[in-house]
Formats: structure tokens, C-alpha cells, sequence
């Protein structure tokens, strides 16, 4: 007589080897661009350290020294290191704002798995070499320059490999919630970053980014070992972008557009089979599409000038947060880098439930509007308030968090995604990496010129940081009016068509 299976087999075995590949996907996929951001996180966190207070060590400092910049490291030891912060930045988001551009063709033109590993190696040979430096003793601002371009270089094989990828494992039906939680390898990434960089910032920073980059070098070798582009690599049924006509004719036919995986009527089973065999013949031979034709797409050139603004707030609090707060409240560079990790905790609250709330409205831009108009208030208010105390700056860097990576996350994943598989396109798969990196590039050009401006700026004073930063917020909901508008439009006309379908039953 056969046993009954344990209940964790049975639990196991309740799911298909679809959704086994679909798990695998999501999970690798998630824990590459983890990486990437952890090897980022690192610079925000170190340069409270290199240059630092050194006069607060007390009037008689154990080398006798009478500077206030004795255990600075130079060249950042001097009264200009804000700009040379903000040039360290700036070459790295700049670097990889161009190189974004690039990416993209690339990216639909090699295979996946080669370009997202290769990539993600080189970026930790990058960060470790930027490391390096402390202890090869080196003191020369071009190395340091340098080095942070090559690693933006790098970079940039990253966001449209990972998108391409889940976006050809995941249909429409639930991307923004799954694409929500799945974006919050952002916000982990920076959390473990700062947490990371924080063990060695007082005592060895080099070690700050060795680390990391040792890390995301592994990842990338788990990558090349276990990614798999597509489903039809492995035998598995493709995702359902667009229903045929729309999603009502979809259900009508009785097609069930899910989270990737597809629910077909027996009766109509074959057709399907057919239809996805064809689909997957014409898809091969048809080229990528070209820069010009992905602008083309409507919404394409809208959504990513807003990203240029979001992405621009978000990256100022990346790369500024923790020097801010051990400016503001006064906290030493491990504590400031341990609170800046609240934005990010933020950042995947708003990230999840920017890409619920998009799904259940079908509003991508309206969502976005909505969180950015809320934004604005609370950096103003987290300025002014959030350093009054403990408690009251917890809630505010959460809040603030939330309400400004939520829609930078919905914009760079789901609505991504959804305009790479946009209808007009008629099928062709080969447009999803190209117009990734568009909107990230563009989302890249704000991100490298929030941070360079910051440092400038901040000399004045850090109230006009902020000022500069609601009025990215302001600009970018007000770039989205046109697509909110057509949005609202369509929920009228919808609610009105189904107003007149009930009259005329009764």
C-alpha cells in the first residue's frame, strides 16, 4: 500500500515546474541586482570617514598635531571635498547614464546570461580596485575617478538583463505587485550595503568595498551557472503580454492572464498551442527594434524624463543621506549609515505598494502622480522636523522613503516592462531591453545630476538641497499629466459604458 506523502512534499508538489523555473527566475534574478546595489552603497557611507571631524577627537589628537584635517584622507582633507564628493559621484552616474544608452542595443543583441554575468564581475573588480586604494596608500583624486567610470561602465549590464529577463518569465496580469516586491533588491541592497561598509568605515574602509565587491563577483559567477532567459530555453510556456484585443476578449475566449503562467480552456488548448509555437517562430527572426522606434512607443519618452526627476531625489538620498544626518544630528558615521538604511526600509514599503495600487487601477502614471504630489510636503517637513528625534526621524525617513522610490520602482520595473511588451510592438520581445535602458538612462542623467548639485548646493546650506528636491518632485508629476490625463479618460469612458450596459438591462 503507497504512504501518504509528507505535507512538505505535498507542498511541493503542488506547484508546476513552470512555476518552479518562475520562482528560481524571480529569485536569482533579485539577488544579482542586490548585489549591484550593495556595491554602490558603499561611497555614501565612507565619506563621512574620509573626510572627518578630526578636532572633535579632543584638543590633544594622539599624533600631537595641531590640524584639524590630520586624520582626513587626502585629497579630500581640504575645505573643497563636497565637490570632490559630488565629482565622485557624478563620474560614476554619469559613466553609467551614457553606457545606459549603449546597454540596451547590446543588450538585445548577446545572450542574457554572458553579458548580466561578465558585467557583474567586472563590477566587482571595480569596487574591490576602489578599495585597494587605502591600502596601496593612494592619494591621487584621477584614481579614484577613474575608477568609479569604469565601475558605472559595468554597471550598466545590469537593470535591462535583469528586466529583460523577468519580463519574459512574467506576464501582465500581476507584474506590478510581483515587479513591486521583486524591485525591493534596491532597498536590500542598500540596507546590506550600509550595514556592510559600516563594520570597517572607522577602522579600515578599504575593506568597505572590497567586500561588496567580492560579493557581487560570486553573484555574478551563480548567474552564468543558473540563469535562464527565457522560458521556451527550457521547455516551459511563455508568458501571456497581451491578450488578443484586449484583456476582456482574453477572459471571454477563457484565458486567464496571471503572473506568468497561463490557465486555458480545454476546448480551445490546441488553438493556444499553436498559436504560442507560431509566435515563438516569428519572434526569432524578427530584429531588435531600434533606439528611434522605441521612443516611438507611446508613453516611452514621458515616463522617462519623470524618472529623470524621481531618480534624481532617490540618488541624493543614496549618496547623501548619511553625510546629511552626521551634519544635521550629529551622529557618528556608523550610526548615520545604520538610519540612512530607514529610507530604504521605506523604499520597499512605497516600491510594493506603488506596484499593488497600479495593478488594482490599472493607473501605472496615475499612482505615480499621487505619490509624488505627496512627497513634496513630507521633505519639507522631514528638514525641518525630522531631526527633533529618534522616534520622529524613524517615521520621517520611512515615510519619505516610501513616497519617493515607490514610483522611481513602479516606473523602472512594471510600467517598464509593460511598455517593452507594448501592444504596438505586435508581439516582438526584442524591444523590452532597449527600452529599459532608455527610461533608466534617462532616469541615470537625473541620478548623476542630483548628487553633483547637492554638493554644490549644500555649501549654501542644506535647506536649499531640499528646496531643490521638491521642485524635482513638483517637475516630474507635472511630465506625467498627459499619460494621467489619458488614464482618467479611459476609467470615464469605462465607467460609462458600463453605466449604459446596466440601463440598458433594465
Amino acid at each position: 500500500m503507497k504512504g501518504v506523502p509528507a505535507p512538505g512534499i505535498r507542498f511541493f508538489r503542488s506547484f508546476s515546474r513552470d512555476s518552479w523555473y518562475r520562482g528560481l527566475i524571480l529569485a536569482l534574478t533579485f539577488l544579482c541586482y542586490t548585489t549591484f546595489h550593495l556595491s554602490r552603497k558603499p561611497i555614501s557611507i565612507v565619506k563621512s570617514e574620509l573626510h572627518y571631524n578630526c578636532s572633535s577627537q579632543g584638543a590633544n589628537p594622539h599624533n600631537g598635531s595641531n590640524s584639524t584635517t590630520w586624520c582626513d584622507w587626502k585629497p579630500f582633507d581640504q575645505d573643497n571635498y563636497k565637490e570632490l564628493f559630488g565629482a565622485l559621484d557624478n563620474a560614476f552616474l554619469v559613466a553609467y547614464a551614457i553606457g545606459m544608452y549603449i546597454s540596451g542595443i547590446f543588450g538585445e543583441r548577446l545572450p542574457l546570461r554572458y553579458y548580466l554575468s561578465g558585467g557583474m564581475v567586472l563590477s566587482g573588480l571595480f569596487t574591490s580596485l576602489f578599495g585597494l586604494g587605502y591600502y596601496w596608500d593612494i592619494h591621487q583624486l584621477w584614481y579614484f575617478v577613474l575608477v568609479q567610470v569604469l565601475n558605472g561602465l559595468a554597471q550598466t549590464t545590469g537593470w535591462p538583463s535583469v528586466v529583460s529577463c523577468v519580463g519574459n518569465w512574467f506576464g501582465k496580469g500581476k507584474r506590478g505587485l510581483i515587479m513591486g516586491i521583486w524591485n525591493s533588491h534596491t532597498s536590500v541592497g542598500n540596507i546590506l550595503g550600509s550595514l556592510i561598509a559600516g563594520i570597517w568605515v572607522s577602522n579600515a574602509w578599504g575593506l568597505s568595498f572590497i567586500v561588496p565587491g567580492i560579493i557581487i563577483a560570486t553573484m555574478g559567477v551563480i548567474c552564468f551557472l543558473f540563469l535562464i532567459e527565457s522560458p521556451e530555453d527550457v521547455d516551459c510556456s511563455p508568458p501571456l503580454h497581451h491578450a488578443a484585443g484586449s484583456e476582456e476578449k482574453g477572459l471571454e475566449a477563457g484565458h486567464s492572464i496571471s503572473d506568468g503562467s497561463l490557465n486555458i480552456s480545454s476546448h480551445s488548448q490546441e488553438n493556444i498551442i499553436d498559436m504560442s509555437e507560431s509566435g515563438k517562430e516569428s519572434t526569432e527572426d524578427r530584429e531588435a527594434i531600434s533606439f528611434i522606434g522605441a521612443l516611438r512607443i507611446p508613453g516611452v519618452i514621458e515616463f522617462s524624463l519623470c524618472l529623470l526627476f524621481a531618480k534624481l531625489v532617490s540618488y541624493t538620498f543614496l549618496y547623501w543621506l548619511p553625510l546629511y544626518i552626521v551634519n544635521v544630528a550629529h551622529f557618528t558615521a556608523k550610526k548615520a549609515g545604520d538610519m540612512s538604511t530607514l529610507f530604504d526600509v521605506g523604499g520597499i514599503i512605497g516600491g510594493i505598494m506603488a506596484g499593488l495600487i497600479s495593478d488594482y487601477t490599472g493607473g501605472r502614471a496615475t499612482t505615480c502622480c499621487a505619490m509624488l504630489i505627496l512627497a513634496a510636503p513630507m521633505l519639507f517637513l522631514y528638514n525641518y522636523v525630522g531631526q527633533n528625534g529618534l522616534g520622529t526621524s524613524i517615521v520621517m525617513l520611512i515615510i519619505c522613503g516610501g513616497l519617493v522610490n515607490g514610483p522611481y520602482a513602479l516606473i523602472t520595473t512594471a510600467v517598464s516592462a509593460d511598455l517593452g511588451t507594448h501592444e504596438s510592438l505586435q508581439g516582438n520581445a526584442k524591444a523590452l531591453s532597449t527600452v529599459t535602458a532608455i527610461i533608466d538612462g534617462t532616469g541615470s542623467v537625473g541620478a548623476a545630476l542630483g548628487p553633483l548639485l547637492a554638493g554644490v548646493i549644500s555649501r549654501t546650506s542644506w535647506d536649499n538641497v531640499f528646496y531643490m528636491l521638491i521642485s524635482a518632485d513638483v517637475l516630474a508629476c507635472l511630465l506625467l499629466s498627459r499619460v494621467v490625463f489619458k488614464e482618467m479618460r479611459g476609467w470615464c469612458g469605462s465607467y460609462t459604458r458600463k453605466r449604459g450596459s446596466n440601463i440598458t438591462l433594465e
